[in-house]
């Protein structure tokens, strides 16, 4: 049966994308992979950046970088424009080349590279502010928690829908003083509370998987890894809300000059932020509750990855073996 028929090449070529996206994270994990625990965090973040768009260019897609490393006078590889691709379909192109500098500096867990897809205008255009999440997982209520409610009222509905006690349940956030007060409620309420130092990509994701026993995570984080955590969500038909946080009337301005015709303050659901038909990937550099680590030695390394299809619902782990006696290019 010919897989040239439907309604977009997009539809056509999303499965064969799903693992093109693959070798670009694992090409961005393998050359930061070599910086885990050097300390020097902006030299792990450049081989990465490095790799990660030396491998789009065998990518089969005419991308547009819209959420990347900054704007094109910021950073000179991955910036918000940049086209990426050897040609094909129209695609925004949601990009962390490092997401957890810090954590592969230290040589600590949840270091990630992650790539997001979409068909053109399909992410949330996002400036380089904060933004407060709220994301659980799939087979939940609609509605079951929401950013207008408290904390308690959030914990008290999802323990509700989950048939459990809030005593049972499990909430991620970042470990930052700007959550202090929310994660004492939330302990007065009875949750417990895992705190991440950096990584909030990987904890959005979390609070979707069973096997991460993460049952909300909550907090505010960089808008563009928002969007790359709502990308993964769609995939896993979780849920999510978000709301840009602006510091002055220049980012405020910067987030309407992006999303034209719309509201910066509105609160977005998850199709807000991630529609259309999304693929997502990343690949582990450190080990975490997420995916495990490059593993590297004489002349081979072994990554794991997890890469995601919303059309299909379908999440692929998988241990990429890599030969750099053979390999086409080795990290730097």
């Amino acid at each position: 049966m010919s897989d040239s028929i439907g309604p977009s090449p997009f539809v056509v070529s999303d499965r064969n994308l799903a693992l093109e996206l693959v070798r670009v994270t694992e090409a961005a994990a393998l050359a930061s992979a070599r910086w885990t625990g050097r300390g020097r965090k902006n030299d792990a973040d450049a081989a990465a950046v490095e790799a990660m768009r030396t491998a789009f260019d065998t990518v089969a897609i005419d991308g547009t970088v819209v959420i990347g490393e900054g704007e094109m006078d910021e950073a000179p590889m991955l910036y918000i424009g940049e086209k990426v691709g050897s040609g094909g379909p129209a695609m925004d192109i949601a990009v962390d080349p490092l997401e957890g500098t810090n954590l592969c500096a230290k040589d600590m867990p949840n270091a990630i590279t992650v790539v997001a897809l979409a068909e053109r205008g399909n992410f949330l255009h996002a400036p380089d502010v904060y933004m407060d999440k709220i994301v659980v997982g799939p087979n939940l209520p609609a509605g079951v928690v929401d950013l207008e409610n408290s904390i308690e009222t959030n914990l008290k509905n999802l323990a509700k829908a989950r048939g459990k006690n809030v005593q049972d349940l499990l909430l991620c956030t970042l470990d930052r003083e700007r959550h202090e007060e929310m994660i004492a409620r939330a302990r007065a309420a009875g949750a417990r509370v895992r705190l991440l130092s950096d990584g909030d990509v990987a904890g959005g994701i979390a609070a979707c998987l069973d096997s991460s026993q993460v049952d909300i995570y909550v907090g505010s984080g960089g808008a563009p890894e928002g969007v790359l955590t709502a990308a993964a969500v769609r995939c896993v038909e979780g849920q999510m809300q978000g709301r840009l946080l602006f510091e002055d009337d220049a980012q405020r301005a910067r987030a309407q000059k992006m999303n034209p015709g719309k509201n910066p303050d509105r609160k977005l659901d998850l199709h807000d932020m991630a529609a259309g038909s999304v693929l997502f990937s990343a690949t582990g550099v450190t080990t975490g509750a997420l995916l495990r680590g490059v593993r590297q030695y004489p002349h081979q390394a072994v990554t794991h990855s997890l890469v995601m299809r919303s059309k299909s619902g379908t999440s692929r782990f998988i241990e990429g073996h890599h030969n750099f006696k053979t390999k086409t290019w080795t990290p730097q």
